[in-house]
């Protein structure tokens, strides 16, 4: 099986309104970076490839045939708390304050301008998980 540098066997592939300003977004609160982008006759985004955090992300601009879609990511960081303030201040919505959880992580929750949730996690211990 071949699989492209930088994608993984499941890569996170989402449809949004406004693809070009959700990848602004992803830039201001994650450090989104910009793989490569693909683009339709009139300009929409066909797809776009961005590295978040060393993972692979796809997006494209909704349609009629590919409707928005919405996800929920699970983001481990260095700070759970800087990363919330960044994450906000690129536009994101607060959903989950920061707090110590019993599984052994520092993390809050935000949502997206195109509605896509993202636990903010920091962990606080080498104990696995569960």
């Amino acid at each position: 099986m071949r699989v492209p540098a930088g994608f993984s066997v499941v890569t996170p592939y989402l449809f949004v309104n406004g693809a070009d300003d959700y990848l602004g977004f992803l830039a201001a609160a994650f450090g989104a970076r910009e793989i490569g982008c693909s683009r339709a006759p009139d300009g929409r985004i066909a797809n776009a490839q961005i590295d978040v955090f060393g993972v692979t992300l796809m997006v494209s601009e909704a349609s009629t045939a590919f409707e928005a879609s919405r996800a929920a990511f699970y983001l481990y960081v260095a700070d759970a708390d800087a990363a919330m303030a960044q994450a906000e201040a690129a536009g994101a919505e607060r959903i989950m304050e920061v707090a110590d959880m019993p599984y052994g992580d520092r993390q809050g929750g935000v949502r997206d301008p195109a509605g896509t949730i993202w636990w903010i996690s920091q962990r606080l211990t080498d104990a696995p998980y569960f």
